[in-house]
């Protein structure tokens, strides 16, 4: 007997990375063993040299084609086993051990738009929707577009044991946002892009075109995040060191260091409008949705808790945010003793 173990790994094309997957048949009881691809034509190789190397960091079963076959999220590296240049998680491992005492917790909220041909779903030939407002945690056939896609992705999340933690429709239609967490930095990015392949492939089922477009309407409509809820152990039992996680956020270069990494067209959807902050202006405040980054009115309240960061874009590599969050942050709070 044998079964299906899907490899998927993230490429090298640029500003925006893909996600690709084969399948390798293997004998029932093996191990996803170390495999190969190649490279020219994922922009991670020249032709001359193409070989690249998948290396299995996280299984889980395969909730499309069932039974005992399963996904299986890999590394990339170059033949020699060193990481290839675009293998973002490589750079996040050595973040998350050197912080790992100060347990790092995220929890990411990811927008998403479905499109059906050019537009988006639940968008008139020819013509616009009524303006936003009820589409979001909207119910009825006039307010919401693809849900049966959104509850069959949502079932296979968590027959695959993926850390989802819940659905909800957004302000445009045929936009929705799935969260995954709490889990640390390494986990949830890689749960999050697992659930990413689950949903283009779902999608894929009913011939509909899942994006993380950050501003797939221009005009008068939201864009699309990824909002990045974290905390540490110290933010979760003190209020001080909620406000010096707030507060290196802010320091010197640090808001452009991470702005510049939250997800190409940032620009188009973080302009201070639609519940955003000015892309090159950093701010924090409680229960603030037009701020860079929000303290939930409840930690106020609690004097404890954690931060949300309004900032990233849908489409930002969940490797790099987290890695982001806790080099800066975490170092800050050891700096200040609050560990």
């Amino acid at each position: 007997m044998s079964y299906k173990a899907e490899y998927i790994w993230i490429d090298g094309t640029e500003p925006t990375a893909l996600l690709r997957s084969k399948t390798k048949i293997l004998a029932d009881g093996a191990e996803p063993p170390v495999w190969g691809f190649d490279g020219s034509s994922t922009n991670q190789a020249e032709g001359h040299s193409s070989d690249r190397v998948l290396r299995p960091v996280f299984v889980c079963p395969d909730p499309i084609r069932g039974g005992d076959n399963k996904l299986v999220l890999c590394e990339v590296e170059e033949i020699d086993g060193t990481p290839h240049a675009s293998n973002t998680r490589a750079l996040l491992r050595p973040v998350a051990e050197q912080y790992a005492a100060q347990e790092s917790w995220f929890g990411i909220e990811q927008e998403y738009t479905f499109f059906k041909g050019s537009r988006p779903l639940g968008f008139p030939e020819g013509g616009f929707p009524a303006p936003q407002g009820h589409y979001y945690c909207g119910v009825g056939a006039e307010a919401v577009f693809g849900r049966e896609i959104v509850e069959l992705h949502l079932d296979r999340c968590l027959a695959a044991g993926l850390k989802i933690s819940g659905i909800n429709a957004e302000v445009m239609p045929g936009q929705w946002e799935f969260q995954v967490g709490p889990a640390g930095p390494i986990e949830v990015a890689d749960h999050l892009w697992v659930a990413r392949y689950l949903l283009y492939r779902t999608a894929e089922e009913f011939g509909v075109e899942a994006t993380l477009d950050p501003k797939p309407a221009r005009g008068d409509w939201n864009g699309a995040g990824a909002h990045t809820n974290f905390s540490t152990k110290a933010m979760r039992e003190s209020y001080d060191a909620i406000i010096t996680a707030c507060e290196a956020l802010g320091e010197g270069d640090k808001p452009m260091e991470h702005v510049s990494q939250y997800g190409a067209d940032i620009e188009l959807r973080l302009t201070g409008h639609h519940e955003t902050s000015p892309w090159n202006k950093y701010s924090y405040g409680v229960s603030d949705r037009g701020a860079s980054v929000r303290i939930p009115w409840q930690v106020e309240v609690d004097k404890k808790g954690y931060i949300e960061d309004r900032r990233p874009n849908a489409n930002v590599d969940p490797y790099v945010v987290t890695r982001l969050l806790v080099s800066t942050c975490c170092a800050a709070l050891e700096k200040a003793g609050q560990v």
